[in-house]
């Protein structure tokens, strides 16, 4: 004998009559079943699509890329060291969270509409634009505070007795003013563009330098 609530007995038996009635040729629980499939396909293909747009292979695809700043990463620490580990564009470009990968993505666009009119399609056009180009990458490292490249850099990570004297004293006075990587380390895989040191000092300023001690 059942000991079930009636009424939920009913509810229940009301929701599954509804999911079999037919609705034209196809059953309400054969159309959910459809759009379940399609939903996991869906967002399946997204997230590969996602993935496949994560790759030095397609970052290269652009020549304004494969002609300039990979060019310049090429022999850096980045790109060749002792371990054989390799900090490629989307490691260093593509936030790892779903949700600041989505953001980049789509300012991403921004950038295909520029490729599209040709903006930097030639050394020339590059150079003249490089400056505001790495302002724009600084801007928002410094503001995320180097989020990228903590993937693989950690101050709570550091060994400071296995390392060099000027590195271990830079990274001692960079945790204990609040620093944070791209203060630092600007140009460790592409050339510093003229008007570096300007910039940078426009950026500390406008989104907030070091802490002093």
């Amino acid at each position: 004998m059942s000991t079930e609530n009636p009424a939920k007995q009913g509810v229940l038996s009301g929701w599954w009559a509804t999911l079999r009635r037919p609705c034209t040729s196809w059953s309400l629980g054969g159309l959910l079943l459809v759009g379940v499939i399609l939903g996991v396909v869906g967002w399946g293909g997204f997230n590969w699509a996602m993935e496949m747009t994560n790759t030095e292979t397609f970052c290269l695809s652009c020549h304004e890329m494969e002609q300039n700043v990979y060019r310049e990463y090429r022999g850096t620490i980045h790109d060749s060291n002792r371990s054989g580990v390799r900090a490629t564009c989307p490691d260093c470009h593509v936030p790892r969270p779903w949700i600041y990968k989505m953001i980049r993505k789509v300012q991403a666009s921004n950038e295909v509409w520029h490729k599209l009119l040709g903006s930097i399609d030639t050394r020339e056009k590059f150079e003249a634009k490089r400056i505001e180009l790495a302002k724009h990458v600084w801007t928002a490292m410094k503001e995320t505070d180097s989020r990228e490249c903590r993937n693989c850099h950690n101050f709570g990570a550091f060994d400071l007795t296995r390392q060099q004297a000027r590195a271990r004293n830079r990274h001692t006075e960079a945790e204990q003013q609040g620093k944070t990587c791209i203060d630092c380390h600007k140009g460790i895989a592409h050339q510093l563009p003229a008007g570096a040191f300007k910039a940078e000092r426009e950026i500390n300023e406008s989104v907030g330098g070091a802490v002093k001690p």
